[in-house]
């Protein structure tokens, strides 16, 4: 799969409500439209994944991969929101935590997703305006 230099894609959990809560958050702040997005259910991903690091295939963690990297957990959110500019420019201040304290907040919170916001059945549907970004 080719995917444009000035473009990064984030691989998200399909069915977690915080999941796509946060997909739709980006999706109307991404002004400079860096993004395209794939579920982690989907094959576009498992064949992305699989091709490029097969060991973080597994849905407790949103994956980021930007200018040929895999970013993962916390350092994946952050690097999301830096993107996205002012609006969430506050979160950077999370960078002076040490990456261990981020990631074990991030799988404490990856663990109670479902519990907390719950789950869809199937995976999330794009609008027609939406399509043109996802994989």
């Amino acid at each position: 799969m080719k995917i444009p230099e000035d473009k990064s894609i984030i691989f998200f959990d399909g069915v977690c409500v915080l999941c796509i809560w946060s997909v739709l958050f980006i999706l109307k702040r991404d002004k400079n439209n860096r993004f395209l997005f794939s579920t982690l259910q989907s094959d576009v991903a498992k064949q992305f994944l699989l091709q490029n690091d097969a060991k973080i295939i597994h849905k407790d963690s949103i994956v980021l991969f930007k200018n040929k990297k895999i970013y993962t957990a916390s350092t994946a959110v952050l690097i999301i929101c830096k993107e996205l500019g002012k609006c969430c420019m506050f979160t950077q201040i999370f960078w002076v935590i040490p990456k261990s304290w981020r990631d074990q907040l991030y799988v404490y919170i990856a663990r109670k997703r479902y519990k907390w916001f719950g789950k869809k059945d199937a995976c999330m549907i794009p609008t027609p305006e939406e399509k043109q970004k996802f994989l």
